[in-house]
């Protein structure tokens, strides 16, 4: 898998070397990709996340807590200053 994700990384390329051409049809073919995304109203969108959030409320532990006993980062013993 790792190998693969090599494969496909994008070159990186220093916007100060290029062209103001460059930089206008790099602009261009950002903005013909984000046309064809659809649109949803954010009042859609919150309504998803709030159903998402609220299906997996049981499971997510930052709603109710680690128990005492799965939580790796409980003191082990109190500190005693003389």
């Amino acid at each position: 898998m790792l190998l693969l994700l090599s494969l496909i990384r994008m070159p990186v390329i220093n916007v100060e070397d290029l062209t103001d051409k460059d930089k206008a049809v790099m602009e261009v073919n950002q903005l013909k990709v984000e046309v064809k995304l659809e649109r949803w109203k954010t009042s859609k969108c919150c309504e998803e996340i709030k159903d998402y959030i609220q299906e997996g409320v049981e499971e997510d532990t930052l709603v109710k807590g680690i128990s005492e006993e799965k939580n790796p980062f409980k003191e082990k013993g109190g500190c005693v200053i003389c």
